[in-house]
């Protein structure tokens, strides 16, 4: 089905990763526990969403939330090694189809605060390093940012691909005008994600006012 819109799907199971191809998603965030927040998934269940969007038709790419724990995103040290744990296996992590063509993790998304509502800008250069060759997104730790537009310097000097963000509000509508504000001061050198609460229903007027290029929804009803 082809989807009006750039949407990654934010996905719980390799069923969920499934329906959410075949519904158009252009691409997946795995994680856990979503009752949470999310946290980092288990490499199986890694292994089985990238085997069975591969042999399901033309697999779209996934990116993995590694977050060590729920709450709030100032990690201690003992954290940020769990993190740097959960990106090197994603690194490491391959299937092969029935066909013996390898599969692997397109990307991580990370997020890292200080005490003050800062960007941890050492911890997060220590993870976006241990993290290439992939694809980094920058998560919704940017919305408990003090300072918005400080923040997105900060995230585009770490050179990460991505921002999901809703704006600062609790959802991506009611942070639409500000989502607009963060493209334009974006200016293309990052991608801002729109995430949080985007449906089927609201996705144009989002669109419409804030320019993303990029969705990001936890539901697959409607689309």
């Amino acid at each position: 089905m082809a989807m009006k819109y750039f949407l990654e799907a934010c996905c719980t199971s390799a069923a969920d990763a499934v329906t959410a191809q075949r519904s158009g998603a252009a691409r997946i965030e795995l994680c856990s526990r979503l009752d949470i927040g999310g946290v980092t998934p288990s490499e199986d269940l890694i292994r089985e969403t990238l085997l069975a969007l591969a042999e399901d038709s033309a697999p779209i790419p996934v990116n993995v939330l590694v977050r060590p724990r729920g709450g709030d995103f100032v990690y201690s040290e003992t954290e940020i090694e769990e993190t740097l744990a959960g990106i090197e296996m994603c690194k490491r992590l391959s299937v092969s189809d029935s066909a013996g063509r390898e599969h692997r993790v397109n990307g991580v998304v990370i997020g890292a605060l200080r005490p003050d509502g800062g960007i941890d800008l050492p911890a997060m250069r220590r993870l976006v390093a241990a993290a290439r060759p992939l694809e980094v997104t920058f998560h919704r730790a940017f919305d408990e940012c003090a300072d918005l537009e400080r923040g997105l310097e900060d995230v585009v000097s770490l050179g990460c691909e991505r921002l999901l963000t809703s704006g600062h509000e609790p959802d991506a509508f009611a942070g639409r005008f500000t989502l607009a504000r963060l493209v334009r001061q974006a200016a293309g050198r990052i991608v801002i994600l729109a995430g949080c609460g985007v449906r089927p229903h609201n996705i144009d007027a989002i669109a419409s006012a804030s320019s993303a290029p990029e969705f990001h929804s936890s539901t697959l009803t409607g689309w």
